[in-house]
C-alpha cells in the first residue's frame, strides 16, 4: 500500500544523499526533470545513480545497474515518482519491478501529466511498498525549474542583478565596469552554466557590447536571447559573432525593417531571428512558451532594468537574486527596474522566501516573487 509517512528512520539520511546525487547535473537534463536514487539494502548503500542529461538512462536505471542482484529484496530512495512511460527511454518503474526491489521511497509524486501516479500504481500493482512524500519540500525546490514548465508551458526565470547601495546599476554615464566583486561576477558564470537561455534587451546589448557566454572551464555557453522589438542591435555586436555550439536568437517584430533583417541573415547566418506579428513590443509570453517548445526550460534574465520591468508586470519572473554592492554614486544612473512603475506602496511587489549572505562581500539577496 501507499504510505504518506515513511517508517524507517533512517529514510531522510538515504534521501538527502539521493537529493545531492540529483543536483549533480544541474543545468544539463532540461527538458527532463532532475533525479537521483540510492539503494540500500542491510543498511548499507548497494547502489546509486543521477539522471545525467536528457536521452541518456534515467537515475533509477543507473542505480540498478551499480546495484546489480543486491538490488533484489532492497530499499530504493528516489527523489521523483519513477516514470511509467516510453520516452526516449524506458518506464524506471518497470526496471524496479523487474529488480524485485522489495520497497520505494519517493520524494514527489510527477507533475508531468503522462506520469501523475501512473508509476506509484504501477509499483503498487506488483506488491512493492511505496512510502510517498519523504523531503518533498526540498525535493520540489531542486525541480522549480521542471515543475513551472511542465505544469505551465512557461520556463521559470531568474532575474540577476548587480547595483550598488543606492540602487543603480551603473553611473549616470553609463559606466558599470563593475559594479560587484569578482566572486559575485564568478558566481554569475555558475549561473549562466546552469541556466538553458540568458536573456537581454537589445538597449543593453547596444550599450555594454556583451558576449553572454560562460568563463568557467568545463562550463556551458546558455542559449543567448536578445529581445529587440525595432532589431536595433549593431550587425557588429559581439553576440552575433561568438562562435559556439549555443544558438543566438533575436526576437523582434514587424517594426523591424525588412532590409535590416536580410543582412542580419546574410551576415550572421547561424543567428534565428524570431519575427512576432506585433506592432513594437515583443510578446514575452509568447516568447517565453516558444523557448520551452525548443526544449529550454530554464531562462537566466540579466538586464536591463526595462526589459526586466516589463516582465514582472506580466508576472513572468519568479526568482530575483540582487547583488547590492558597498558602493554609492548618485545621480540619475539607471536602475534594475526602470520599467517598472508602481504608484503606491500598498500595490509593491513582495518577495518571498528571502535569503540573505555576503559570502562574495557584495550582500546578495535572494527571493521569490508573490504576484
Amino acid at each position: 500500500m501507499e504510505r504518506s509517512s515513511p517508517s524507517d528512520l533512517q529514510d531522510p539520511k538515504y534521501m538527502k544523499r539521493a537529493l545531492a546525487l540529483a543536483v549533480k547535473a544541474i543545468g544539463r537534463t532540461s527538458p527532463n526533470p532532475l533525479v537521483g536514487c540510492v539503494i540500500v539494502k542491510d543498511d548499507q548503500i548497494v547502489g546509486e545513480g543521477y539522471h545525467h542529461q536528457a536521452g541518456t538512462p534515467h537515475a533509477e536505471v543507473n542505480a540498478l545497474q551499480a546495484a546489480g542482484d543486491q538490488a533484489y529484496g532492497a530499499t530504493a530512495y528516489v527523489t521523483l515518482e519513477p516514470c511509467s512511460h516510453f520516452g526516449r527511454t524506458p518506464p524506471c518503474a518497470d526496471a524496479l519491478i523487474r529488480a524485485e526491489i522489495k520497497r520505494v521511497v519517493i520524494a514527489m509524486r510527477d507533475p508531468n501529466p503522462l506520469v501523475a501516479g501512473r508509476g506509484i500504481e504501477r509499483l503498487l500493482k506488483a506488491d512493492i511498498e511505496v512510502d510517498v512524500g519523504l523531503m518533498n519540500q526540498e525535493a520540489t525546490l531542486v525541480n522549480e525549474i521542471f515543475i513551472k514548465a511542465i505544469t505551465t508551458g512557461l520556463p521559470f526565470v531568474l532575474y540577476k542583478s548587480a547595483m550598488t547601495l543606492d540602487g543603480k546599476i551603473a553611473t549616470e554615464t553609463g559606466d558599470s565596469c563593475w559594479v560587484s566583486s569578482e566572486k559575485s561576477r564568478n558566481y554569475v558564470h555558475q549561473l549562466r552554466d546552469h541556466y538553458d537561455v540568458i536573456l537581454v534587451g537589445s538597449e543593453t546589448v547596444i550599450r555594454d557590447n556583451p558576449m553572454l557566454t560562460c568563463r568557467l572551464l568545463g562550463g556551458r555557453d546558455p542559449v543567448r536571447v536578445v529581445v529587440d522589438g525595432q532589431l536595433r542591435i549593431p550587425e557588429t555586436a559581439q553576440i552575433l559573432s561568438v562562435s559556439n555550439h549555443s544558438p543566438c536568437i533575436i526576437a523582434t517584430t514587424r517594426a523591424a525593417s525588412d532590409n535590416k533583417v536580410k543582412s542580419l541573415q546574410s551576415i550572421h547566418p547561424q543567428v534565428e531571428i524570431w519575427q512576432y506579428d506585433t506592432a513594437r513590443q515583443v510578446p514575452l509570453k509568447k516568447l517565453l512558451s516558444d523557448l520551452v517548445l525548443r526544449g529550454w526550460t530554464s531562462v537566466l534574465l540579466e538586464g536591463g532594468g526595462g526589459l526586466a520591468g516589463s516582465m514582472m508586470k506580466e508576472s513572468c519572473i519568479d526568482k530575483v537574486e540582487f547583488f547590492i554592492a558597498p558602493k554609492l554614486v548618485g545621480g540619475q544612473g539607471p536602475s534594475p527596474l526602470s520599467g517598472l512603475r508602481i504608484q503606491t506602496m500598498a500595490d509593491a511587489l513582495v518577495l518571498d522566501n528571502l535569503q540573505v549572505d555576503m559570502e562574495t562581500g557584495d550582500l546578495h539577496v535572494t527571493g521569490y516573487l508573490r504576484y
